[in-house]
């Protein structure tokens, strides 16, 4: 009989396949014209990883042999294989600090996390966190809570708003980002939420802090188109 092949084993060869695939031209495209900054990369679109991740299939041991991996197309495609119900609360501490680039943060936050039990946990875990991908993850998971999850009452998002306006003056370019796309998604919810998220918007492009300004005049725009 057939030993079955270990996740490691089967992560190894999911590399393989990927660094078969790669190209030096979409790998120097990333990092210049998307500020991808990945020491590990072999330069694969994303429509590929994810055609990967569909064909693999949910495994959580694979996922796990995948990030040790440590190339940033196997860590990308963790989030096609990973199992929102196994992730833990550990695994999401752990990885979380190894992200080294706004891909990483936003994908697993947008294709995977957002899908765990653990979300809004994390959010609030993470909200003041040192580590600027780590706290860019706050305010991208309540995004991608913000796009999926339809049934959410308005009650935790409302908590969000006064940890953004905070956040806002943090002068780091995918901190600021992460917040204006937080806050975005949050006034585009409901009228409810539009409310209050256009009223945080006013106090930040009010405020002395270049990239509150920044954050809460862009939201102002993209809330003004959407009453035309």
């Amino acid at each position: 009989m057939a030993t079955a092949k270990s996740p490691t084993a089967r992560a190894r060869e999911a590399v393989a396949w990927l660094k078969a695939r790669g190209s030096a031209k979409i790998r120097d495209e990333a990092l210049t014209r998307y500020g991808i900054t990945a020491s590990k990369s072999f330069g694969i679109r994303m429509g590929v990883i994810q055609a990967l991740g569909k064909k693999l299939g949910r495994d959580h041991d694979l996922a796990l042999a995948l990030w040790d991996e440590e190339w940033y197309e196997a860590r990308l495609l963790t989030a096609y294989v990973d199992d929102p119900a196994l992730v833990t609360p550990a695994q999401m501490d752990r990885w979380v600090k190894d992200f080294d680039n706004w891909g990483i943060c936003d994908t697993l936050c947008f294709a995977l996390w957002d899908k765990t039990p653990h979300a809004w946990a994390k959010v609030k875990k993470w909200r003041d966190a040192k580590p600027e991908f780590v706290r860019r993850s706050s305010y991208a998971l309540i995004a991608s809570l913000g796009v999926h999850d339809k049934k959410a009452p308005d009650a935790p998002f409302l908590k969000t708003l006064p940890w953004m306006e905070k956040a806002a003056t943090d002068e780091r370019n995918f901190v600021k980002k992460g917040v204006s796309w937080a806050l975005r998604v949050v006034g585009r919810r409901n009228q409810v939420l539009n409310k209050a998220a256009t009223r945080a918007a006013e106090r930040m492009a009010a405020s002395d802090s270049p990239s509150a300004i920044w954050i809460g005049k862009d939201a102002l725009r993209e809330f003004k188109r959407l009453k035309r």
